[in-house]
């Protein structure tokens, strides 16, 4: 895992006129930030497609917590399978719980999952480096607006890990193979 200063980070994110304008009203902010071969493609399929035991434990568990508050919760994910070509690029288009804000190929994709409580943008950025190999950094930005009192509770309930889920799920999307299949 590469670690930038978060204010380079985000200086090099509302660059992007679609995450500045995201950024502009958020109650959370994160960033991860790897480094990786893979194609943005690539890149979003080896997240999507990692799933380890554990993941799935948590994402039970927090389907109990949810249902506690109110709240509408996604089906367990089960063992994922898409392919780089898989990954849509179109607004609007559906990618597993997500929907597509806006993307534009090699450069960032920018997806959003809405409920009543809050609504959560995924947005990766990659970032070309200078190197003969055409390594990229690529962030992974988590962005949060909450809509009601619930927001807040759910979410700093769950931020320990989706830190590290987030974290696992972007080292998974950089390795060469882009399988990210589990741990």
């Amino acid at each position: 895992m590469l670690l930038l200063r978060p204010e380079f980070v985000m200086m090099n994110a509302r660059s992007i006129p679609e995450v500045r304008e995201l950024l502009a009203d958020s109650d959370h902010v994160d960033v991860k930030t790897v480094e990786s071969s893979n194609d943005l493609r690539t890149f979003l399929a080896g997240m999507l497609n990692y799933s380890p035991r554990w993941m799935v434990f948590l994402f039970r568990a927090r389907g109990i917590f949810a249902r506690l508050l109110g709240l509408r919760h996604e089906s367990e994910p089960g063992p994922r399978t898409w392919k780089p070509g898989d990954i849509p690029f179109e607004k609007g288009a559906l990618l597993s719980f997500f929907t597509v804000h806006d993307a534009k190929p090699d450069r960032w994709f920018i997806a959003y999952a809405k409920d009543r409580h809050l609504i959560g943008y995924l947005a990766v950025v990659a970032e070309q480096m200078k190197t003969a190999g055409g390594t990229r950094r690529c962030h992974v930005i988590t962005i949060v607006k909450y809509l009601n009192w619930a927001g807040p509770v759910y979410f700093n309930v769950i931020r320990p890990f989706h830190h590290l889920v987030v974290k696992r799920m972007a080292a998974a999307g950089a390795r060469e193979s882009g399988k990210g299949s589990g741990d």
